[in-house]
């Protein structure tokens, strides 16, 4: 028997585990035997806030929060498990089959689990080997490394800058363009409101709390989402929102929570909730204006003053261009409000100072834009725009946005782009005749469907032939949809590689695993609060790499040495050299307005305080005087109708705010009679998207019998026999999923949520994680992009569209497999 069909052998019989650590060595041992660094308590920043951390025996002992953190998260009592938890790639690691046959391996095989253990060496080599073949093959085309994502904190340690730079160095190679958070939003606001708006600072608290009569939470569960931050949180956001509990208490103040179900926000403060039709929010928009227009209660001297086109939008708003009138009745047989509830938030919103506040999740389903259009044209006729507690904004549930600036320069980054004397060892721009920029969450059709051609935001993309994927602290087979699809689509691509802490699903069905270290495992520094910008923070290394890890300033610059190109990358500075660079130009730019110590004195105190900031209105300067301060819109005003979307002629997106319907919307939509429940996929409340799913013990205090939680309502529940805590089956045409029920009174009829961020563990028939490669394998923990469908938001944005989702659930009566997300792959012998 040849070496081939041996190894083919032993695989299809029996799994060897290689000598040294096992898959589930106990973690804190192996941690002790290799420390180096000396115990204390020691300062760090993460997505899920400040902490101060005491090692001993060089392992972690204790976490507690910072000193200046009031309102620490929940999420505390799961750091350490973002370190010792079962998940963690420990060694680089390539898929059985790529190895035995790199570009001409077997892809359908790819996410049966089966990995082989290699040095340091074989895997960089390997990925540099991959790289010189589809450059000379293909060329810049066929590799996609612009997949980018929430990456860990830590400015030197940037995951997306060291592989995007390293790469850079080797050739040219495919980018993306927007995010899956607010792919819609960001692209239809710059032509109504001047700017992104999801992203950019809002009004301050303090003058929300101060003016506003009334406030709209629409889709917005900011108490869920602002426990976590882009940089180290501050959470100072829920001092204010604890201020705002109070006014509501008082009734100074009318909060409305316009959303489906029963949002945490909403049960924090105590406020009013109004129930909508899910994906229905622009048909009750449009009724609240037909309602204002008509008894009279827009502001005509600011929409004259301050906007573009209500005089187009008019005739579609009363039915004179197309014989419907958007009446309260109307848009109530929609949306399932009524329409005396309908009149009432016109006049509410009329009378006194009104805040509106958009949150994310509407802008991800189908026609995303509307939603986020037709409210800046409900804040226009409301004339508050550039008010203190008026106007609207589409930000105050992130990263802590509103709360006051300190105005003071953050530190750099490691930088992401080749420096101007450096050129690629592949030096070619020719992406034969494709686009080198695609629209994120069109990637996946890009590898079904090379050389198509589609619109997007006035323009005409064809996507490229990729053949190689790149991804760096990133997993986009947590926020992709349709897992399934993703399946067909890797198949067809040649080699994939992943640089990760933990493995993840987007490792299981990578080629090369190559093991990063975690936050908590090297130096860094990083701000605190994103928006707030309240300091810096030193991120103290707390432990030493555990198994073979490194940072990312360590794994790409040794790639960058097997390109001989390792002095370039790092400018030959040292990790140490750098993070005294990046204060050093902090330091420098806030010259003459903040005070900050020489590095050593920073680092030995772990922290440099910019003191408190000034309140701020969102747009104020513009309403002052829109000559001066215009918008960045074409005319520099608030544009109702759109000139430049009209002369796109897209049918899904037209020149202002449209009701239109959805390919899947359930309550009476299309689609509801096959699959009748709605599922909402918003943010989690434990962890970041997917970030903390590994931490065992915290997962283990919400999961139900190990499984995702999926919230349903009691009749729903009582309806298919299911009782709190069953396993549950829900499915469609495109998946199914196991998840634990949770009955809730906070779910209607009709509705259920699965946060987005569950691993997706595939197990196959016979209940086996190799068997995970098959389509239509079962999830066995419950990752709700299993259902999803992949779609773009419209041909403007083409964005993520994953709310526009209807599924079925039953009781599940079989034999229940084991989860299969979070134990690492079978390891091979060779």
């Amino acid at each position: 028997m040849n070496r081939r069909h041996f190894l083919k052998g032993l695989v299809s019989t029996s799994y060897v585990v290689l000598s040294g650590a096992s898959v589930l060595a106990p973690l804190n041992a192996l941690a002790a035997s290799g420390a180096k660094s000396k115990d204390g308590w020691l300062t760090t920043g993460t997505h899920f806030g400040a902490f101060k951390i005491k090692r001993k025996n060089g392992v972690i002992d204790q976490v507690k929060p910072f000193d200046l953190d009031k309102y620490p998260t929940d999420m505390i009592n799961g750091i350490k498990g973002l370190v010792y938890n079962p998940s963690r790639v420990r060694y680089p690691m390539v898929r059985l089959d790529f190895l035995l046959n790199g570009h001409k391996s077997d892809t359908t095989q790819r996410g049966d689990f089966r990995f082989v253990r290699v040095t340091w060496d074989k895997a960089l080599n390997l990925l540099k080997d991959s790289l010189d073949e589809v450059q000379t093959k293909y060329g810049p085309s066929g590799l996609h490394a612009g997949q980018t994502g929430w990456r860990a904190t830590g400015q030197l340690h940037s995951s997306t800058s060291h592989m995007q730079r390293a790469i850079g160095m080797h050739g040219n190679f495919v980018k993306k363009i927007g995010d899956y958070s607010t792919g819609a939003g960001q692209t239809i606001m710059p032509y109504i409101l001047g700017s992104t708006e999801v992203y950019a600072q809002g009004t301050s608290w303090p003058l929300i709390l101060e003016e506003s009569k009334t406030i709209i939470l629409w889709s917005n569960d900011p108490y869920k989402n602002l426990q976590v931050g882009w940089n180290a949180e501050t959470h100072e956001s829920f001092a204010y929102l604890a201020q705002l509990k109070e006014k509501v208490k008082q009734g100074k103040i009318r909060v409305i929570s316009i959303d489906p179900v029963v949002t945490k926000t909403q049960k924090y403060l105590g406020c009013e909730q109004l129930y909508v039709n899910p994906q229905t929010d622009v048909a009750l928009m449009l009724g609240i204006a037909h309602e204002m227009v008509t008894k009279g209660l827009h502001d005509k001297k600011f929409i004259d003053g301050y906007s573009l086109g209500f005089d187009r939008f008019l005739p579609y708003l009363l039915g004179e261009s197309d014989g419907v009138a958007k009446t309260p009745e109307w848009a109530s047989n929609i949306s399932g409000v009524s329409p005396e509830i309908i009149r009432d938030l016109a006049n509410v919103m009329t009378k006194g100072r009104t805040q509106l506040m958009m949150g994310w999740c509407i802008q991800r389903q189908q026609h995303g834009e509307q939603p986020y259009w037709m409210a800046a044209v409900l804040a226009t006729m409301i004339g508050q725009i550039g008010l203190p507690g008026g106007g609207i904004s589409y930000g105050h549930h992130y990263s802590g946005i509103g709360v006051p600036s300190s105005g003071a320069a953050a530190p750099g980054a490691f930088p992401r782009n080749l420096d101007a004397d450096q050129k690629p060892l592949f030096d070619s721009n020719d992406f034969k005749g494709a686009s080198s920029t695609i629209p994120v969450a069109r990637w996946i059709d890009a590898i079904m469907e090379p050389g198509k051609t589609i619109d997007a935001n006035g323009s005409k993309v064809t996507f490229p032939d990729i053949k190689m994927m790149v991804f760096s602290g990133n997993n986009p087979w947590n926020h992709h949809q349709d897992r399934n699809k993703m399946k067909l689509a890797f198949q067809k691509l040649e080699c994939v590689v992943t640089i990760d802490m933990n493995w993840t699903a987007t490792c299981r069905f990578s080629d090369i695993v190559l093991p990063a270290c975690t936050t908590l495992e090297r130096n860094d520094i990083d701000v605190y609060g994103s928006y707030a910008n309240r300091g810096i923070l030193a991120m103290h290394k707390m432990v030493e790499p555990l198994f073979e890890s490194l940072s990312d300033f360590e794994i790409f610059t040794r790639f960058a040495a097997v390109m001989g190109k390792e002095k370039e990358y790092t400018r030959d500075m040292s990790e140490e050299d750098w993070l005294k660079k990046l204060y050093k130009d902090c330091k420098k730019a806030n010259d003459g307005k903040f005070d900050m110590p020489d590095f050593d004195t920073f680092w030995k105190d772990g922290y440099v305080h910019f003191g408190e900031g000034k309140p701020w209105t969102r747009h104020a300067d513009f309403r002052e005087d829109p000559e001066i301060n215009p918008l960045g819109t074409p005319s520099g005003l608030i544009e109702i109708f759109s000139r430049k979307i009209a002369q796109f002629g897209y049918d899904d997106c037209p020149g202002h705010p449209t009701w239109m319907e959805k390919t899947e919307r359930s309550h009476g939509g299309p689609g509801s009679n096959t699959f009748p429940v709605w599922m909402q996929s918003c943010h989690p409340d434990k962890r970041l998207h997917s970030q903390m799913c590994e931490s065992k013990e915290y997962r283990e205090t919400y999961t139900v019998k190990g499984r995702e939680p999926v919230y349903l309502s009691p009749e729903d529940a009582k309806s298919r026999g299911i009782k709190d805590g069953d396993i549950v089956r829900v499915f469609n045409d495109r998946g199914q999923l196991l998840a634990g029920a949770v009955i809730s009174d906070s779910f209607p009829k009709g509705i259920i949520r699965i946060h987005e961020g569950a691993w997706y563990g595939p197990v196959g028939k016979d209940g086996s994680k190799e068997g995970g490669a098959e389509i239509g394998a079962l999830c066995s923990y419950g990752d709700p992009n299993t259902l999803t469908q992949d779609i773009g938001t419209s041909k403007l944005a083409q964005a993520c569209a994953a709310y526009t989702c209807l599924v079925e659930f039953e009781k599940f009566r079989g034999k229940i497999p084991q989860v299969s997300s979070f134990d690492g792959p079978v390891e091979t012998l060779i």
